[in-house]
């Protein structure tokens, strides 16, 4: 399974999408919590919804630049995306450790892109 210039690209894209749209939600989460009286509660719920609709976004775009095979790639993106994330978590926070949450995270985003790229190579035809 070689990579095209246009499969990175559509990779790449993707994920940065996907990025974006996490930020956007996170930041409008946390302004909620500060400026009203939403619990901190429903934040594992937020994390893992928008974690899931990132991906399949990603997925999707990641899927859309390939031949054949748009679950896989989509579920490269995922894969991609949660590596990012972990880097992130270990880099931000020293005490970040795996747990069951910390791989629930992982399939989600895994699943997720994959859908996303089931979605997307269905798109092109």
């Amino acid at each position: 399974m070689a990579i095209t210039k246009t499969q990175m690209k559509h990779l790449t894209v993707g994920v940065l999408m996907a990025y974006a749209i996490t930020a956007i939600v996170f930041l409008g989460y946390a302004i909620l919590i500060t400026y009203t009286n939403v619990s901190e509660r429903s934040l594992p719920t937020v994390v893992a919804i928008t974690t899931v609709l990132s991906v399949m976004i990603a997925g999707f775009d990641a899927a859309r630049g390939a031949e054949n095979r748009g679950w896989l790639w989509g579920m490269v993106a995922g894969l991609v995306y949660v590596l990012i994330m972990a880097v992130i978590m270990v880099v931000l926070l020293p005490t970040f450790s795996v747990d069951m949450r910390t791989v629930m995270t992982c399939i989600l985003g895994i699943a997720g892109g994959g859908l996303g790229g089931i979605f997307g190579i269905n798109m092109r035809k």
